[in-house]
């Protein structure tokens, strides 16, 4: 059994290399990312009814 494994080998791919990114390429310019205007979300306060005497 143990040719026979070693024959066929795995069914698992070899693995990926590991290790830091290359990241930007040197000189390529940035762009800043676009900024938007800040939504505020307020509670609105429950208004007052008035009531009218008859």
């Amino acid at each position: 059994m143990p040719g026979i494994l070693m024959h066929v080998s795995t069914p698992a791919q070899a693995p990926k290399p590991r290790g830091k990114s290359p990241g930007w390429k040197t000189g390529k310019q940035r762009q800043r990312r676009i900024r938007y205007p800040i939504v505020k979300k307020r509670t609105s306060t429950p208004q007052k009814t008035t009531h009218q005497s008859a």
